[in-house]
């Protein structure tokens, strides 16, 4: 599977909560880092199969998703970015976590090796902060 097929299909995985899906398409040396501070459940360093399943896992039993919009996919070799738009809401009270975002993902043998995740966690740090 080419590097923009292999994004495109984690996506459709992501949205339909299929985290097998997605770690069938990891890399086993598969690393995520989604920046931003503790407060957020899914903040982090993940490094191989295990963790990374457990970030995606994370994820989905903490949000809510409404929008999670791929507007570009910019392929170029073993580089794919990926620039969107989300609103979420968490599970735990509703909170909205509106924002652009940004995914620069490196492949290795048609699986993403790296995610590296970029948004306003300002605005997610606000929506899981306790009040």
């Amino acid at each position: 599977m080419r590097n923009l097929e292999v994004t495109q299909e984690i996506f459709r995985c992501f949205g339909a909560h299929d985290v097998d899906g997605i770690v069938e398409l990891l890399h086993p040396e598969c690393v995520i880092d989604f920046y931003g501070p503790e407060v957020i459940p899914y903040a982090g360093h993940y490094e191989g199969l295990t963790e990374c399943r457990g970030f995606f896992d994370t994820v989905l039993s903490s949000v809510d998703i409404h929008v999670f919009d791929a507007d570009q996919f910019i392929c170029e070799g073993e580089h794919v970015v990926v620039v969107g738009k989300l609103r979420l809401t968490t599970k735990r009270d509703g909170r909205e976590i509106k924002s652009p975002f940004v995914h620069v993902i490196h492949c290795q043998d048609g699986k993403w090796k790296h995610f590296r995740d970029f948004m306003n966690t300002a605005v997610a740090q606000d929506a899981f902060r306790e009040r």
